[in-house]
């Protein structure tokens, strides 16, 4: 196995399960819950803010794991917790079988076992819309990694259902991109480090000889979306500059406004890694890139999310 192909495990592994230290208590609104799909059950980890009281519908979101973590494990990574109650919306953290997802490249393990994570998590989406008032036109789902292609595809084949999709260190599989006709527009937000050594960020084979698949450059996934959402060509465009000092700044890109009220937002990390921007630095830069603080992307997220429904 070649150093990248051993850096990549070591970063999936380290990225989606450690930080238990960090992560607080667990709060009594927190629970562990399963549904049975295809015969399989899968599992999941739900945070409900303490502002919820079934009075009133809440937009509900999914944040899914990168390749070889869990739903708890991104729930510490990306601390949606903290942003769920002070938003006061319901965040969902669903395991992928074989911790893997099945994000269209063909290549992860539940890609190769013909797994139906669409379908998992559609009806996740109904069984948790039966336990608790969601507002179903308000339904998110974001991820890292595995979870960001993961994301995308959502953003493809489940239109009738998802809102807005937020992709983090993630572009778009070849596969997808060639397969995705969503049924109504979907907002789309790509968040990328242009010095990411696992997902690079020029899009091509990921992995030994594309062992891993075939992914879009972050430019072509954005106008994928942009084309698809029926944006305007030019996109407005603004900097966040590096007042953390962690040698990283932030170029955004903007278009709006497309079909159905949808927006397509680019977000590329200037110097950044493998990471999640406003996140922990999970391992040394020297293998995963850096990690810009200079803005926190679950409240990024999660403020492109509001703007939006379906």
């Amino acid at each position: 196995m070649r150093t990248a192909s051993k850096l990549y495990l070591l970063a999936a592994i380290l990225s989606g399960t450690t930080f238990v230290a960090c992560a607080g208590r667990a709060s009594t609104r927190d629970s562990r819950g399963s549904i049975v799909v295809d015969g399989v059950e899968r599992t999941y980890h739900l945070h409900v803010p303490p502002s919820y009281d079934g009075t009133l519908p809440v937009p509900l979101v999914l944040a899914l794991h990168g390749r070889l973590g869990t739903g708890e494990g991104q729930e510490r990574l990306s601390h949606f917790d903290s942003v769920s109650d002070s938003h006061g919306f319901i965040v969902v953290y669903p395991d992928g079988l074989n911790r893997s997802w099945a994000d269209g490249r063909g290549k992860t393990p539940s890609d190769e076992k013909g797994i139906n994570d669409i379908k998992f998590l559609s009806e996740l989406i109904r069984k948790l819309d039966g336990e608790y008032k969601i507002d179903r036109a308000r339904v998110y789902a974001t991820g890292m990694s595995n979870g960001g292609f993961m994301s995308g595809r959502l953003a493809c084949d489940l239109s009738q259902q998802i809102a807005a999709v937020g992709i983090v260190a993630a572009s778009l599989s070849s596969n997808t991109a060639a397969a995705c006709h969503p049924a109504k527009p979907v907002a789309v937000l790509i968040m990328q480090g242009t010095a990411d050594p696992l997902v690079p960020f020029q899009g091509g084979e990921l992995g030994k000889n594309g062992d891993r698949g075939l992914v879009l450059s972050h430019v072509a996934a954005v106008e994928q979306f942009r084309v698809l959402d029926g944006c305007p060509v030019e996109g407005k465009r603004r900097q966040i500059p590096d007042s953390a000092g962690d040698g990283t700044s932030i170029n955004i890109a903007e278009f709006m406004p497309c079909s159905g009220g949808a927006e397509v937002r680019s977000y590329a990390i200037e110097g950044g890694g493998h990471t999640w921007p406003g996140g922990v630095q999970y391992l040394p830069a020297a293998f995963i890139g850096k990690t810009s603080h200079n803005l926190d992307a679950s409240e990024t997220i999660w403020e492109f999310f509001a703007r939006h429904s379906r």
